[in-house]
């Protein structure tokens, strides 16, 4: 599995997890059964990772989306802006660039071109802010 289908793969699972109120144990096997997808490092980090630091993460997506609070923003664009906050914040070996790049991608294939502008701006201005 290349890291682009790590990373989507890591996404649908952050964002199945707003749905789902099993424990991340769970909705991991689940995804590894169902869907057959075997969870590689990365998968695992970034996923377990995110909501160790959620707090941390979602206090950066509202001090960087001014005039938004996290409850308008929709939940596949909270999963991607998870992400990619978590990658830039404590994935040292992936370029911020990258991250930027990818979650928009998934924003383009996922969400709307509304919602890749505004993943694309917020995380611009994290960045920048860093």
């Amino acid at each position: 599995m290349t890291r682009k289908q790590a990373r989507e793969e890591a996404f649908i699972l952050i964002f199945e997890k707003e749905f789902n109120n099993d424990s991340l144990e769970d909705i991991l096997s689940l995804a590894e059964e169902v869907r057959d997808i075997i969870a590689d490092e990365y998968i695992k980090n970034v996923f377990f990772g995110v909501f160790e630091k959620c707090d941390i993460i979602d206090e950066v997506i509202s001090q960087n989306a001014v005039g938004w609070s996290i409850k308008r923003i929709t939940k596949t664009a909270l999963a991607i802006l998870r992400l990619a906050i978590y990658e830039i914040k404590f994935c040292a070996d992936i370029p911020n660039a990258v991250s930027i790049n990818e979650a928009v991608e998934l924003a383009k294939k996922y969400a709307t071109k509304e919602d890749a502008s505004f993943i694309n701006g917020i995380l611009s201005t994290v960045i920048k802010n860093d």
